[in-house]
Order: structure tokens, then sequence, then C-alpha cells
């Protein structure tokens, strides 16, 4: 039976780490029908674009981003029937860095709606403080320039600049509203692959609201406050190794998200004394053997496993992805065959799929892959 592992939180407005409809297409336009009759401004419109927080929503109207039959209104004033309202959404102030440069990542699979790309560890998916350019979406108006024509370059979802793996984008704007959808109807199968500190039990579901910890702006922490956003995590133990000759176990690990929040596997990962080997933010219960590893400079956190229906003909499609050669050449450090490092088609949560290893903790590394761990 799997380990369920729960924190609770009151119900709230939330919004995905995922970008949202309301960030895609800029204007959006609407006649007021006789059942809308008498609601306020701001409820209306909370109704109409339920992606979107209602306290967001009154930001924009005292913004002045919403007219009411022309004019501006106030978040209270009464809708009518027949009245028309047209909504302008803010621009994000890093829209300006939206410029192509030369970025490299490796397209796995392409056609007139779809890129699907292998993104490589280091590389940031968006601009922002800090990163103003070199980023995927820089690159990607490179390799297509048509995507200029696209919300965000067609980006949908976002990895963390050092999680490596598949990520899907839109070439058209109806492709990027289509898969919009889809996450938001978490229809879209995401999987990772990852190795992690202790004995990680065989199956585990997290399910435990996030928020950005008040302490360090760059942390995300497991909350009960009204801000949480719900998120859930399900994990499956693959394999489990000793390292070198101490007690110190390190386990491989499958992941399957059925939230996307920031983080939210190494937050969840640590918040139940199992953080992600080489993560350099969230080290919190990291055994004292591991403190000082060296031996991968990133999360070894590697999205493996991506499946969606295709926004255009509806066809269910997969892709996997095996890990990069520094997390690649880890697991084998550790003991995994090169054969295990195949990543199933069918996934590694799909109902009756093979174990890919024992979970019980193998014994110590082989003299030679032993060195490499030192």
């Amino acid at each position: 039976m799997a380990k369920q592992v729960r924190s609770s939180a009151p119900e709230t407005e939330i919004e995905d780490d995922e970008l949202s409809s309301d960030e895609l297409l800029p204007i959006h336009e609407f006649v007021v029908r006789s059942a809308g009759e008498g609601l306020r401004l701001d409820k209306y419109l909370a109704g109409q674009l339920p992606q979107v927080s209602r306290s967001r929503i009154q930001k924009w109207i005292g913004e002045g981003s919403v007219q009411l039959n022309g004019v501006s209104a106030a978040a209270r004033a009464l809708v009518c029937a027949d009245d028309r309202i047209v909504l302008t959404v803010p621009s994000s102030p890093e829209a300006g860095a939206f410029q192509p440069e030369p970025v490299s990542f490796p397209v796995i699979w392409q056609d007139a709606a779809l890129l699907v790309i292998d993104k490589p560890a280091g590389l940031v998916v968006h601009p922002g403080a800090g990163n103003w350019g070199g980023t995927l979406l820089n690159g990607l108006l490179a390799y297509d320039p048509q995507l200029a024509a696209v919300p965000r370059a067609g980006i949908v979802h976002r990895l963390d600049a050092g999680t490596s793996g598949l990520m899907v984008v839109a070439r058209t704007i109806t492709a990027q509203i289509e898969l919009v959808r889809q996450l938001q109807a978490r229809t879209v199968v995401r999987e990772y692959w990852a190795l992690a500190a202790g004995a990680v039990a065989p199956s585990v579901t997290i399910d435990a609201p996030l928020a950005r910890d008040r302490r360090n702006p760059l942390r995300f922490r497991v909350s009960r406050a009204l801000s949480a956003k719900s998120a859930r995590t399900q994990v499956r133990c693959l394999a489990q190794w000793k390292v070198g000759d101490s007690a110190t176990v390190i386990s491989w690990i499958a992941c399957r998200l059925d939230t996307g929040r920031t983080h939210q596997i190494r937050v969840h990962l640590e918040s139940v004394g199992h953080p992600l080997i080489g993560d350099s933010l969230y080290r919190n219960h990291l055994p004292a053997a591991l403190g000082k590893q060296q031996w991968i400079s990133r999360q070894a956190l590697h999205a493996c496993r991506l499946e969606l229906r295709h926004p255009e003909t509806g066809q269910a499609m997969t892709w996997v992805s095996a890990p990069p050669e520094d997390m690649r050449t880890l697991m084998q450090s550790l003991g995994a065959r090169q054969e295990q490092l195949v990543v199933p088609l069918q996934g590694n949560f799909a109902v009756g799929a093979p174990p890919r290893s024992s979970c019980a903790p193998r014994t110590a590394p082989s003299q030679g892959r032993r060195a490499a761990l030192r």
C-alpha cells in the first residue's frame, strides 16, 4: 500500500506555476448574458477566468486594464445584460528581454504545432531578474522566428535551471491554448528521475501545499498559510545503493507531478527527509556523508517522460529521454547498469509496469566505482 504524506491547508484560490491562459492572450472580450446580470464586475470576471485569482482581477481593474462599455469602472460596479467588458492583460516587465539569441538545445520532435526539446541542465527557461538573456526563450526565437507571434515564444511550462529534460513548446497560439488547457486539466503526464538522500519508501504520495519561504525568498516551503498553493507529487523508489563503506543510502526514484509548482519535487522531497543529491538550495536532512559531495554540480533531477495529446490531431503522444551524462555517470558509479538507464515508454507509474530494480539497499560499489564517489 502506498505511503501517504499529507499536510492540510484551507481551500484558497490558486494559480499554477504553469503559464495560464490569462498570460497567453493579452486581450479578452466578454458580452454579459442574462445569467451574469447584477454581479459585481470583479466577481463576473472571476467566473469567466477561473484560472486567475480574484485579487489579481481586482488589481487589473484598479490599474485601469478593464473597461466596462468603453470606460474604466470600479471592481464593485454591477454589470447588466449585454454589457461589453474588455480586459487588456498588462505586459510583464520582462517582455522587453524577448529577443532572439543563439542558444543551444536539442530538439527531439517538431511539426507545425509543436516542438519538444531536451533542456540541458543550467539553461534558464525564461528571462527574469539576473537572467535577462541567454535563456531558452531567447533561443527559441532564434530557432524559429515565427515564434515571436506566439506569446512567450510558445512556452507553456517550465523546468528549474538546474533540472534537465523534456519540455513541450507550442508553435501556434491555437496549440498553446490547447496545451494550457491540458495542463490545467492535469492530463499532461510528466515523470522525472531523481537521486535522493536516504532510503525512500517503495511508494509515496506527498500532498502538501507550498508557499514562498519568508526567511529566504529564493526558497519555497511546505506551508499551511492561506497563500499556499496545493501541490501533490507521487514517488516510486526504483533502486537504492549504499555509498562506499558507510551506512548512507542514496535512492533512485521516479516522480510524477499532479500539480506544477515552483521547485515542487525538490521541496516535497526535502520536507519528508530526502533532499535531492546535488541540490544546493534544499539541503535540510542531508546526511553528513553527502554534505561535501562533488559528484554532480546541480540537483540530480531529470524530466524523463512527457505524455500529452497532440493539440491539433488529438493523438496521444509520448516522448522519453535518458538522463544526461553527469547524472548517468553518477548513477553508474553508484551501481546502475547501462540497460537500466533506458526510460520505459509506459512509465514507472503504469499499472502492471515491471519494477526497475529492488528497493532494498545494495552492497557498496566496487573499488573502481567507489573511487568516483570521493
